[in-house]
Parts: C-alpha cells; sequence; structure tokens
C-alpha cells in the first residue's frame, strides 16, 4: 500500500506506506480532498478548534465533528487531522487499483497514529467501505497503528460532551487557585451545582467546573442529561479521568 498526501508546498506526494509511517507528520497536513458541499444539505465543511494542539481541524460532517470531539477529550491525543491521506493499494482479487481516503487521523503521545472513518450509522457503507477498511486496518496492524470506524454516540452523551466542548478552551481553566478550589469540592461526589456554589459566584464557578469535566480533572455520568444536580467527584486514582460513556474514541484495550 501507498499513501499520497499534499506536502507542505501543495504538491501531492506519494510514498510506500511503511515510508510514510516513519517520516511524514500526518496530523500537520491539510486534506488530500476537498470535502464536498452538496447542494441542499443543511450541513456542510466546517472546523473544529482542537484542544489538544490548539490548531483548527476541517471536517465535512456532522459525524465527523462529533467524532472530532471525543478524540479532543481524549488525553493522550496530540494531533488532528481530516482526511490527510489517500491510500492506494491493488485488490488481490482482481488485480485493479484501489483508494480510500480515511476521515479522521489522531497521532497519539506515545508516537503511534488512529486512522478513522465516520459513519453516520451503524453498518454505514457498502461492501467496498468495508474492503477499503479491512485493508487499512490490517496495513496499520504491521505498523502497530490502529484503524477504526468510529460508531455514533447515544445522543445524550454526544449532548453532553457537546456542552462541556463549548468549554474546552484553555480561557475556561480558571486561575490556578480557583481549579484547586474546585477539585478540592468534588474530593467527595456532591451535585454539580451545590459544589459550584460551595466555591463561589456560580457565574464564575461554573465555567471552571465544566472545563474540569471536559479536561478529567473531574468526572459525572454523561449517559445522562448533565444538570445541576449531577453527581460529580475527582476521578478515582488510576482512573482514565473521564465520567461513563466518554471514553468512546479511545485507543482498543484502553
Amino acid at each position: 500500500m501507498e499513501v499520497a498526501f499534499s506536502s507542505a508546498g501543495g504538491q501531492v506526494e506519494q510514498l510506500v506506506w511503511e515510508q510514510a509511517v516513519a517520516s511524514v507528520g500526518f496530523e500537520e497536513l491539510a486534506p488530500v480532498s476537498a470535502f464536498p458541499v452538496v447542494p441542499g444539505r443543511r450541513w456542510g465543511p466546517g472546523w473544529w478548534w482542537s484542544a489538544s494542539s490548539g490548531r483548527h481541524v476541517v471536517h465535512g460532517s456532522v459525524a465527523m465533528r462529533t467524532q472530532l470531539m471525543v478524540l479532543d477529550r481524549d488525553p493522550a491525543v496530540r494531533g488532528l487531522a481530516g482526511r490527510p491521506v489517500r491510500s492506494v493499494w491493488r485488490d488481490e482479487a482482481d488485480g485493479r487499483a484501489r483508494s480510500w481516503v480515511p476521515q479522521l487521523f489522531a497521532r497519539y503521545a506515545d508516537g503511534t497514529g488512529l486512522f478513522a472513518d465516520c459513519p453516520s450509522a451503524p453498518g454505514a457503507g457498502g461492501t467496498g467501505v468495508q474492503r477499503a477498511g479491512a485493508v487499512l486496518e490490517a496495513a496499520c496492524a504491521r505498523v502497530g497503528w490502529t484503524y477504526r470506524r468510529l460508531e455514533p454516540l447515544p445522543a445524550v452523551v454526544e449532548t453532553n460532551l457537546r456542552w462541556l466542548a463549548g468549554y474546552r478552551h484553555p480561557r475556561y481553566q480558571g486561575a490556578p487557585e480557583l481549579q484547586a478550589a474546585v477539585v478540592e469540592a468534588f474530593g467527595v461526589s456532591r451535585p454539580l451545582f451545590d459544589g459550584a456554589v460551595s466555591v463561589g459566584d456560580p457565574l464564575q464557578v461554573l465555567p471552571v467546573v465544566y472545563h474540569a469535566l471536559w479536561s478529567g480533572q473531574l468526572v459525572a455520568g454523561l449517559d445522562e442529561s448533565l444538570h445541576g444536580g449531577s453527581l460529580v467527584c475527582v476521578p478515582a486514582a488510576g482512573g482514565p479521568g473521564h465520567g461513563p460513556g466518554a471514553g468512546i474514541g479511545m485507543r482498543d484495550g484502553e
């Protein structure tokens, strides 16, 4: 398998897969092909500001934006890119050249990578999509990376994460003394609003609480609607730092 990508100078380059893995920063690449704009569709391409890298990442669908949100919240992720490469290979069954552009790439802190597609519904895509996924999965496995189809989140989890994502920017983390007070207030599990009020003015404290929930300093069950009575606490020692239902998008085995 080979991969084609746009270089910093805007030229398309193509390298053998293993060579590209060792030498190319996929998370730094612009999309190898544009996201389509479909007339009449309510949703078009957009940009996601990544808290992991401090950069904007292009996306082309609601499903893709949701998975960017999930990956951006993973503390192991250090970089994200939308459609950075086109994979090219020859089909062993009929000898024909095939290609596929995976929708997302995530770079982890240990240097490994994740290529992913973001179906809008479970099981979406035909046999061609499934074959392409199998090829990418095998290629990634050869170099210790991962390919996954990131299935849609439950609606409640997605809504909660979208709310917390609104507080992902560092400007919401608060001064160090306020951060410490918020974490101390939830040293034992207690309702979200009660804990915030115990620290100070809710208008100042709640954004810090929501940022702490986004970043994993605090946890709450996200499989139910987040509200003032939701129980919030400091994560257990050695825990992932993210509440139930929010770990989707992490690597296999984590």
